[in-house]
């Protein structure tokens, strides 16, 4: 690049700077902002775009177009050229606009009479702000010194527009981080809460986008990679060998770190003006753009990488580190793109709720919010870019919906609602040492969902007659390597004394689909749900399933002993698991150890295929939880992680029914007690329903168990079910009207 552009560039930019810096309103910061961006580059036309909504654009500001087109001119999301720029992230550079596909002509502007066209896309780390546009009547391309120039420049924009310059008295844009927010994303974990956006990656603010001296930021910079290179290479020496999933990791941050490419082109933007912070915003911005179409997806999974790294960069730069001062409230909501189960497990229960831009309802972090019973929803889509530090949030667990910085009526309904939730808790204390027994005399067994210690205090609370999940996964995911037999033996110990004398159904590992240890190499697998996980892990790598039945073993000396095979298939797969258990108990037998004093070995019914399995699976199992989560979404097709089909089909669907119907009665003919775990086993209509059925018990998470039990002793349990077979008698698709029209009755005459 010449220096005769270099030294324009930067000329721009401190005409800019000025600009900024005067006290001026927001529309008048633009105007000016357009009039010298066309003075400076020689061009017929400057326009600024900005984003009204997530799917609008609007004309703002313009030198050269028709004046009263200004906020006037709007167009969608990939319409026309500005539409393609802002729904790419790409630039359009054309030296025949009028010609390009997708062009549109928009009179009241009087556009027509430009050919040349260039459009970049004001952008921040990924939250696009609007569009920068410079015409000219000669037909002709811009360089390339002038489209690197003006992304420079709009890298200033999109920083200035993070600060709120453009808002006030006549402004283009309504205040960011000021206004109320509804996000609507997906139920990952039930519950409400109420309190402070605590970030788990604060934003980083720049607020100097613009610098006067290249060389002193050109030296800030350097030194800052060299401390990130020293970080980088102080991580790695700390890594043990063993750990190569993380050491491969930490080589690609070390090859970032070391980038020749990176640091030249951040340097590069320094010279035409900006600051280093600024620089490598811009350069981050620029890889989102370039690595996020890319096809490969392990490409794109450095696109991660990279945003770490640029994170770290910016905290050395700025100094604000990764709290960036502010202190945790007492009332804390974590906000988060993700989030790894170590991470969140060392927030513990001091979080009132989570919010995750990404995520899924099956993901680590939903794992263990569940097993914290904190309120979680997932895809709440660009919430860390609005979210700060402090801000006012409500979560609603029940229906996907988080409202950031309410106004006060959303704040007094919502805690209307949180009130009458806590009144009907109090009412169900009263229940909590009575059984489960309907009107009709049938008794169900409720049993409570756990994976940590800190989940067994519930058993009490909830009245749970015993854990009838324990989610052992949760300990491996945790950790940065396999667990030692040891440890294991004496937290599955500790288990077992927490539940004074109650059942706890250990579920050995359940990995593989989208839970995927910290180190070990996920596998490439077009649909993981239906990969190799759970069961087809264990048996592949027999060492870790037997080094965990030998921890359950030792820790049940003396006690009684539950083991449960998730995701079992096939019979085989079952046996041969089974038969693993207990050779591994004649082992320990042979080594003079203490041994259960009962062993109970069962399957999690989570297939199609295994309701269909020969008798002897169904007599040689001790017990079978059918697992409703993933039986559902496999028996209609229906991933539950896609909000479009996840709710498009009813847990009371006739057919749905019938299957359930079907394997509660061949565990009958064989002997076997069958109960259902899962989210519906948690919800008093679907519970009451299961129950009609003839399921032994449910399992669900603690705080469902006092609704359920207090539905289930006031209705008879064989009406219930007269009233779905009548429903289905009559050709019904679900039994849910029917069933909630008898609750209708029954309840307002009891």
């Amino acid at each position: 690049m010449a220096e005769t552009t270099e030294s324009e560039s930067r000329k721009l930019l401190q005409r800019l700077r000025g600009t900024l810096a005067e006290d001026s309103a927001g529309q008048a910061r633009l105007d000016s902002i357009v009039q010298i961006i066309a003075d400076s580059m020689a061009t017929g036309v400057c326009s600024i775009y900005l984003f009204r909504d997530a799917e609008t654009l609007e004309l703002c500001a313009t030198e050269g177009l028709k004046p009263e087109a200004v906020h006037q001119t709007r167009m969608r999301l990939g319409e026309g050229l500005v539409g393609r720029v802002a729904r790419t992230g790409q630039i359009v550079n054309s030296a025949n606009a009028p010609g390009e596909r997708g062009f549109r002509y928009m009179p009241e502007t009087g556009e027509e009479r430009f050919s040349s066209f260039l459009g970049v896309p004001i952008q921040r780390v990924g939250d696009k702000l609007g569009v920068l546009v410079v015409q000219s009547k000669e037909a002709r391309e811009y360089s390339d010194d002038e489209v690197y120039a003006l992304e420079v420049v709009a890298m200033v924009l999109a920083e200035m527009t993070e600060l709120g310059a453009f808002t006030g008295e006549g402004a283009a844009l309504s205040a960011r981080h000021q206004n109320p927010v509804l996000f609507r994303g997906t139920v990952a974990q039930e519950g409400t809460a109420e309190g402070q956006v605590w970030l788990h990656e604060p934003r980083v603010v720049v607020t100097n986008p613009i610098a006067e001296n290249p060389e002193t930021e050109t030296k800030r910079l350097t030194d800052a990679i060299e401390q990130l290179r020293v970080t980088v290479d102080d991580m790695l020496e700390g890594i043990r060998t063993g750990d190569k999933d993380q050491r491969e990791v930490l080589e690609t941050y070390r090859m970032f770190a070391h980038s020749r490419g990176w640091l030249r082109r951040m340097c590069e933007d320094i010279e035409l003006g900006l600051s280093a912070e600024a620089a490598v915003e811009k350069e981050q911005s620029a890889a989102r753009s370039r690595l996020q179409s890319v096809p490969d997806a392990y490409m794109r999974e450095r696109l991660h990488d990279l945003d770490d790294l640029s994170r770290r960069l910016l905290r050395i730069l700025t100094g604000q580190g990764k709290e960036t001062g502010a202190e945790i409230s007492d009332r804390p909501i974590l906000v988060a793109r993700n989030i790894g189960p170590g991470e969140l497990l060392d927030y513990g229960r001091s979080l009132r709720g989570i919010v995750l831009e990404q995520g899924s309802v099956g993901s680590h972090a939903a794992i263990v919010a569940r097993a914290l019973a904190i309120p979680l929803v997932v895809q709440a889509r660009n919430i860390t870019t609005e979210a700060l530090n402090g801000d006012n949030i409500l979560v609603d667990g029940e229906q996907g919906i988080v409202h950031l910085r309410p106004e006060d009526n959303i704040t007094a309904a919502f805690r209307d609602k949180m009130a009458m939730q806590a009144k009907a808790q109090e009412r169900y204390a009263d229940i909590r040492h009575l059984p489960a027994t309907s009107l009709c005399g049938r008794t169900t067994a409720l049993t409570m969902n756990a994976g940590l210690m800190a989940d067994l205090p519930s058993l009490e609370g909830s009245g749970a007659e015993g854990v009838g999940l324990f989610r052992t996964e949760l300990q491996f995911l945790a950790n940065r390597s396999v667990p030692r037999r040891g440890d294991l033996a004496r937290l599955y110990g500790r288990v077992m004394d927490a539940a004074n004398g109650r059942p706890v159904v250990f579920r050995t590992l359940d990995i593989g689909s989208d839970k995927v240890l910290p180190y070990m190499k996920r596998p490439e697998e077009p649909n993981p749900a239906l990969g190799w996980r759970a069961i087809r892990v264990g048996l592949d790598k027999k060492g870790i399933m037997r080094m965990q039945l030998q921890a359950l073993i030792r820790a049940a000396a003396k006690r009684p002993l539950h083991v449960m095979f998730p995701f079992v298939a096939q019979f085989d797969e079952f046996r041969e698991a089974r038969a693993y258990v207990f050779q591994e108990i004649e082992r320990e037998r042979a080594l003079g150890r203490d041994l259960p004093e009962s062993v109970k070995v069962g399957a999690m019914l989570e297939t199609p295929s295994l309701a269909f399995a020969p008798d002897r699976f169904f007599e040689e199992t001790d017990f079978v939880s059918i697992g409703g989560n993933d039986l559902k979404q496999f028996f209609f097709a229906a991933d539950r992680e896609n909000e479009r089909v996840r709710r498009r089909y009813d847990t009371l669907n006739v057919s749905y029914i019938a299957l359930i119907e079907m394997i509660i009665g061949r565990c009958r003919d064989a002997g076997t007690s069958v109960s259902f775990c899962g989210e519906d086993a948690g919800r008093p209509i679907e519970a009451m329903c299961l129950a009609a059925l003839g399921l032994d018990g449910l399992s669900m998470r603690p705080a469902s168990i006092g609704p359920v039990k207090h539905l289930l002793r006031r209705v008879d349990l064989g009406e219930v079910r007269d009233v779905m077979e009548a429903a289905r008698a009559d050709g019904a698709q679900t039994v849910r009207p029917a069933v909630n029209d008898y609750l209708g009755r029954a309840l307002s005459s009891g």
